[in-house]
Parts: structure tokens; C-alpha cells; sequence
């Protein structure tokens, strides 16, 4: 169910479709602008930071052909404001359509000036927004804005956007950079808090490796091939996070986010998901425990694992690795329903498994075995019905939370779906721990020989009373040929 994670439900402020940053240096390689409303705007980025930050414009440069550059400009603005001032922003006249730049009729009420941007001083944030200009004189091709630093004082979620309002200013770009700043790093404030959580997650799995290390070394003679499957979920899961801390660690000091390690984070963790999966699907099969091995279905399950490694790797690298501001919602939501029809498919092949196996159990009078297997299904169970009640909050969460105000809470999201998969891991270690009995849960065929010995003792007639056995029988006395005859019948009698 963790499929649902990745819908994004962030609302789009009046003037920018969807953008994900890549990282707290913001850096512009000849971004151009493009046409919002009566505006031609570049999203410059958009985070959550601390109070006692800052963000800072480095060597930001305006640039247009030379063949357009035979007029002066009107100002090319760069502007800074946080969400809850989004209001403060534009402004329509006579209750019409909501307007970034000023219009003539604006200009006639007096409330601005004609070809700028409209905006207003914040109510609760004095001296915001932040507002600054540029203009290009005649023949100029490239114009510099002023190298600044703007101090942060109020904890919020702060945008910074480029925008114009010449029409004849056509195939203009910009260059430079923005760095932003918080008080603990260059981690943006939403994901700041999971640096410490993957830090925690790394220990854990720490905790848990020396457990099942210390129990796979003391009964490693009775290892069956399912505990080793558990052993590379675990060692999978140690990987995971610690370049997940690692690529925290990196991209907080830095500013700028590692794309190796990022890339091998999100394929460790692929992996384990993949395998995760593929490793419940064959335990509620029954593999190793009631069948040797998966006969005719290996190649499926093989198929399926495989399809659901590429859709799910091709969706974090999506997520995590580099800008994505190219992709509009469309664009991710189809990335996400392949990941999301195939979790479900796994969801509903494992519970029909489950179910299959556990009634063969209690025909085979498995009893060992169908206790240790009711317990994972309820654990199953309840893992699945925690992901639904999450999913829901999360989407509820995102629907609800338009202009990403609750961003200091977001973290909660990913970080629950993490310590879920840890917890039934947990629970399918302490079911499936190494001991001295672990041949016992094992597939065996002369087990499976007893059992049918058992069973047929079941449906076997009772034995003849004693008295009635040590009766003697009394035959008349008949000719040899008669006797020969007798004898035939009762052996072919016997």
C-alpha cells in the first residue's frame, strides 16, 4: 500500500504548475520563462526554513538574444515571499480574473503602475515581500541582478519566483543560483527532521542484524532456506539506510544533493521492497515449509518481482534524484499507477496463498506449522489494514494541506511506512528466528509420509474382538479336492 506515498496532492500556487527542488542550491542553467495568466514567470524554488536562515542570490543573470535586444525593458523582478502572504501577491480589478502583472485597468484605479507586478505589503510580515529588479537598456543581451542575502526572521515556507511583464521580451533566460539556508544546514526544513530518522532506522536495523546474525551463527546447521531469504531482507535494509543517512548527511553540509549515493539508496531500497514481497509471496505459498519448492509459478513470481522492481525504481529515481519540475501531475501519476496496480496484485495473490496454505495445513494436521502460520497471517493482517487507514490520512493530509503550510509535519509520512516495514520484519524474524527447531517448520517428505500415515490410520476398520478372533473354526471334514477348493477360496479371500 505504500504505492499511495507518491501522489502528490500539493496545490499549485496561482502562477506555477508543479515543482520538486533539487536540492537547497538552487541553480538555473538558462531556465526560460513561461507564460502564467498575463505574467512569464520562472519558479525559482520553494521550501520550508527556520527562522535565523537565510536565502541568498548568487550570480543571477538575465539573458535574450541579440536579435531582440534593440528596445530598454520594462523590469525583470525577482521576488521572495512566504505562503501565508500569497495574498499580497496580484490583484484583479472589478472582481475579475486574478492578474499577476498590472493592467491598463488597474492602472486607471490608481492601485499600480502599468507593466509591473502587482503586489502589496504583508499584514503580518512587515517589510515582506521582497521585491527586486532588473531592466536591460538598449542593445544590452544580459543584465545582472545584485548579489543580496535575505534573512530569514519567521519559520514558514518560502517561494521565490523570476517574473516579467514585457511581451517583447521573448526567449529570455536566466542563470545564477540561490542558496538557501537553514540554521542546521542546507537540508530544506521538510526534510531536515529525516536525516535523525534514517539515523535511528540504521541503528535499529543494526539491533536487528545482530540478533538474527547471532542466532543464524549459534544454529547455522539448522538453517532453512527461508531464514536466508530473511537474512538478505535485513542486510538489503541495513544498506538502505545508511545511504539514506549518508545522502542526508551529504546534502545538509553541501547544499547540493549526492546523486550517487541518492542513486544507491533508492536501488538498495527497491531491492529490499522487491525481495520483501517476493519473500512474503513464497512463504504464504508454503515454500519450504509444505512444498519443496514453487514448481510451475517460480517463473511468474520471478516475473512479477522483476516488473515491480522497474515500475518502483523508475518512480524513486523520479522522486528523489535531480529536478522533476519537468513532469507535470499527469506525467507522475503515471509513473505511480503501474507501482500501485502491482502492490495490489501482490496484496491479493498473498492473501489467496495464505489461505490455500493455511487449509492444508489443517487437513495435513500440521499443527506446529499452522500455528506459527496464523500468527503471520494476523500480523499480515494487521499490516495491511494500518496501510489503508495511513493511505487515507495521507492523501487526506495532502488534499488538505494546499499551500504545503503543515510542511514541518510532512516528514511523519515516508518515516511511518518505513517503521511499518521494520515492525513486520521484526515479527517475521522473532516467527522464523534460527533455533534449534527450525527443521521442525521445515519441509520434510518423510514428515509428509507420516502424515499420511496418520491420516489413513484415521479411516483404518477397528481390529475383530478378541474372543470372536480365538474362536476356532469349524469346517466339515470334505475330500482332497474339496480341501484344494477351500484353500483357493480363502486366499483369494485374504
Amino acid at each position: 500500500m505504500r504505492w499511495l506515498k507518491s501522489i502528490e496532492a500539493s496545490g499549485i500556487l496561482f502562477l506555477v504548475s508543479l515543482y520538486v527542488t533539487e536540492g537547497s542550491v538552487h541553480a538555473y542553467s538558462g531556465e526560460k520563462f513561461l507564460s502564467k495568466g498575463n505574467a512569464f514567470v520562472v519558479h525559482g524554488g520553494s521550501e520550508g526554513i527556520y527562522s535565523d536562515s537565510f536565502i541568498r542570490f548568487e550570480k543571477i543573470v538575465f539573458r535574450r538574444p541579440k536579435e531582440y535586444s534593440n528596445f530598454s525593458s520594462d523590469p525583470i523582478h525577482a521576488i521572495v515571499f512566504e505562503v501565508d502572504d500569497r495574498e499580497a501577491i496580484g490583484g484583479s480589478a472589478y472582481g475579475g480574473q486574478r492578474a499577476v502583472c498590472c493592467t491598463s485597468d488597474l492602472a486607471k484605479l490608481g492601485v499600480c503602475t502599468q507593466g509591473q507586478i502587482i503586489h502589496r505589503p504583508s499584514a503580518n510580515n512587515p517589510g515582506w515581500p521582497k521585491v527586486f529588479s532588473a531592466s536591460f537598456s538598449n542593445d544590452e543581451v544580459d543584465v545582472a541582478l545584485q548579489s543580496r542575502s535575505i534573512p530569514i526572521t519567521k519559520t514558514g515556507m518560502y517561494n521565490v519566483y523570476f517574473i516579467h511583464c514585457e511581451p517583447n521580451l521573448k526567449e529570455i533566460t536566466v542563470e545564477g543560483k540561490t542558496i538557501w539556508k537553514n540554521p542546521t544546514g542546507y537540508l530544506p526544513g521538510r526534510m531536515a527532521p529525516l536525516m535523525n530518522f534514517y539515523g535511528f532506522m540504521s541503528l535499529a536495523f543494526v539491533l536487528l542484524g545482530i540478533f538474527w546474525f547471532l542466532q543464524y551463527a549459534r544454529f547455522w546447521r539448522e538453517v532453512i532456506p527461508l531464514q536466508n531469504c530473511i537474512t538478505l531482507v535485513i542486510t538489503l535494509g541495513m544498506l538502505e539506510m545508511a545511504f539514506w543517512y549518508f545522502d542526508y548527511v551529504e546534502f545538509n553540509e553541501t547544499g547540493v544533493r549526492p546523486t550517487g549515493t541518492t542513486v544507491w539508496a533508492v536501488t538498495f531500497g527497491t531491492v529490499k521492497r522487491t525481495v520483501s514481497r517476493l519473500v512474503i509471496l513464497m512463504v504464504s505459498m508454503g515454500y519450504g515449509v509444505v512444498r519443496p519448492t514453487l514448481g510451475g509459478l517460480t517463473s511468474k513470481v520471478l516475473l512479477l518481482g522483476g516488473t515491480f522492481f522497474v515500475a518502483s525504481e523508475v518512480l524513486e529515481l523520479v522522486e528523489n534524484v535531480g529536478a522533476v519540475s519537468d513532469f507535470s501531475g499527469k506525467a507522475r501519476l503515471f509513473f505511480v499507477l503501474p507501482v500501485a496496480f502491482l502492490d495490489a496484485f501482490f496484496v491479493l495473490w498473498i492473501f489467496t496463498s495464505l489461505s490455500a496454505t493455511l487449509n492444508k495445513l489443517q487437513a495435513r494436521r500440521l499443527l506446529a506449522k499452522l500455528d506459527i502460520y496464523r500468527k503471520f497471517t494476523n500480523a499480515l493482517a494487521v499490516t495491511v489494514i494500518v496501510s489503508v487507514g495511513w493511505t487515507c490520512y495521507e492523501l487526506y493530509f495532502k488534499s488538505t494541506d494546499v499551500y504545503n503550510e503543515r510542511w514541518q509535519n510532512a516528514w511523519i509520512i515516508p518515516a511511518l511506512w518505513q517503521v511499518l516495514s521494520f515492525s513486520l520484519l521484526c515479527i517475521i524474524c522473532a516467527l522464523w528466528a534460527p533455533s534449534q527447531n527450525s527443521m521442525r517448520y521445515a519441509y520434510s517428505e518423510d514428515g509428509e509420509e507420516f502424515d499420511k500415515d496418520v491420516t489413513l490410520t484415521l479411516i483404518k476398520p477397528s481390529p475383530l474382538p478378541k474372543d470372536v478372533r480365538s474362536q476356532p473354526e469349524v469346517r466339515p471334514t470334505l475330500g482332497n479336492n474339496d480341501l484344494s477348493n477351500g484353500d483357493d477360496v480363502e486366499d483369494k479371500t485374504e
